[in-house]
């Protein structure tokens, strides 16, 4: 991650000029409103913050408005604050094109500097790596609050659009918290989301949707993965998936077998790993709530809390109340890499490091489909319903939809609906509008129908279900009883096709 070098520009880059780069896939919305904040030709200075989860291409992003915008880069890593003044003179020095490097005393004389380079025109001094630089040197976000302050009196001469970047990570979080200092200055905020499973089919090329869920069963949407990680190594068609998992994710020579380790390195640091570990083992093998975490880790409940608030906290997994029972909250890991490692890879690690890979997926081809794909499938289902369903298929336009259960006298381990659509008033749920079960592996027939009917019962009593549509999620296919049933309106069948180009 070098800085951005060469000549000065002395012009206004416009928004709708400066074009993004090629290898820069999607994030048409997060470049134009970087652009935008950049290239602001208001007077005084602006802030803006950009976090994201690692490989999301947040770095490249940065990188990319920096060079249109002819502004100043600099990525922070951990060192001391000696170095790190050292390090950002040099690259100011070689960004202004003058011989001798900068010899910051403090953070206030570089600070202060780097606005200074908004004088003359608008222009983006971004720092990257953000917290690291924190890390060393707590008093640097009173240091930029307080030259930010001192600029936004008169005379508004700097036109610097200062842009802060790191991991979404407690340390971003903490800094830009509604009780921070920085965050009622703070007039962009981004968040680099991993790309949804439709764009992710995008950028992996793949039109099968088939092979587009596999594909993003086992490495999510992260943009890094596509041609950093497998060298640009697609799989051809579903025959040849099995041997692509093989070639790349539990190959020992692939950067992609040890990325999971290094990914939680990155997150949570190496302390703390043994009860994280456990953590995402005990999630991947289907536990969700608090309780059945602690069992499998033979624990007290609040030690169980304790790894899943960091691993919460740093992005690891995302938690959801019941869309069934809200008194229930259910977690899940968030990262598709993550979850596929701790279900299938880890627990063969050794054997990898020794035997071939091919013999020991196909002993693991059975946890991949119940403990990976399953899971995986019933969330691109949820989103689907969120996000890319027609309203008037769900029943409302703002919904929010998770995995519920319901007690059931007569199903000892009660009856599950992997995909409960809600109406959503600002941050609360709000009526029941769908009900509906999502399938990966097998095919679906009218007993699951049967199953959403007698949900619907055992609900009753508690909530008006006079109309909640009922749908089944299949890729498998639908038995011909449940196509008559569609047919008289009674289900709604969506199915791979559906997912992915439907509504």
């Amino acid at each position: 991650m070098n800085a951005v070098h060469g000549q000065q520009r002395t012009s206004i880059v416009a928004p709708e000029r400066a074009a993004k780069p090629d290898r820069l896939f999607d994030r048409e919305d997060e470049w134009a409103a970087l652009v935008s904040f950049s290239t602001d030709p208001r007077p005084g200075t602006g802030l803006g913050v950009v976090m994201g989860r690692p490989r999301q291409g947040k770095t490249l992003l940065l990188e990319s408005v920096a060079r249109a915008a002819g502004g100043f880069y600099f990525c922070g890593q951990e060192a001391t604050e000696a170095e790190s003044l050292r390090r950002v003179g040099e690259e100011y020095a070689r960004y202004r094109q003058v011989a001798q490097p900068s010899h910051w005393r403090d953070w206030k004389e570089g600070i202060d500097a780097l606005l200074a380079l908004g004088d003359a025109r608008p222009l983006p001094v971004i720092i990257d790596s953000f917290p690291d630089l924190v890390a060393a040197s707590p008093a640097l976000p009173s240091v930029i609050h307080g030259a930010l302050r001192h600029l936004d009196r008169a005379p508004l001469e700097s036109r610097a659009r200062l842009l802060l970047g790191g991991e979404t990570a407690p340390v971003m979080t903490r800094l830009f918290a509604q009780s921070s200092p920085l965050h009622a200055l703070a007039a962009l905020k981004l968040d680099i989301q991993p790309l949804d499973f439709r764009r992710a089919a995008q950028l992996w090329g793949i039109d099968d949707p088939g092979l587009a869920f596999l594909v993003y069963t086992v490495v999510g949407g992260t943009p890094a993965y596509r041609y950093d990680y497998v060298g640009d190594d697609v799989p051809v068609d579903r025959d040849d998936f099995d041997a692509w998992v093989c070639r790349t994710i539990l190959n020992p020579c692939t950067p992609l077998f040890h990325e999971a380790r290094h990914l939680l390195d990155e997150e949570i640091g190496p302390w703390s790993h043994g009860a994280c570990h456990s953590v995402l083992a005990a999630l991947a093998k289907g536990c969700t709530t608090h309780g059945e975490i602690a069992t499998f880790l033979g624990q007290q409940l609040t030690d169980a809390l304790r790894a899943l608030v960091l691993l919460r906290d740093h992005g690891v997994l995302q938690s959801q109340a019941d869309g069934l029972q809200p008194g229930i909250t259910r977690h899940s890991i968030a990262d598709s890499l993550l979850a596929f490692e701790y279900a299938v890879a880890r627990p063969r690690r050794a054997a990898l490091e020794q035997s071939e890979a091919e013999t020991l997926w196909e002993d693991a081809r059975t946890d991949f489909n119940s403990l990976v794909a399953e899971p995986r499938f019933a969330q691109v289902c949820r989103e689907w319903a969120a996000r890319f369903a027609d309203p008037a298929t769900v029943g409302a336009e703002h919904v929010t939809a998770s995995y519920g259960s319901l007690s059931d006298p007569s199903a000892p381990a009660g009856l599950d609906a992997e995909v409960v659509v809600r109406g959503r008033d600002g941050h609360m749920s709000g009526p029941l509008l769908s009900v509906g079960l999502a399938r990966w592996h097998t095919g679906i027939d009218i007993h699951h129908l049967q199953r959403l009917r007698r949900i619907l019962d055992g609900l009753g009593s508690r909530e008006d279900v006079s109309r909640v549509h009922l749908a089944l999620y299949g890729a498998s296919g639908f038995s011909p009883e449940l196509h008559a049933a569609h047919a008289r309106g009674e289900v709604m069948l969506v199915d791979l096709e559906r997912l992915y180009r439907g509504a």
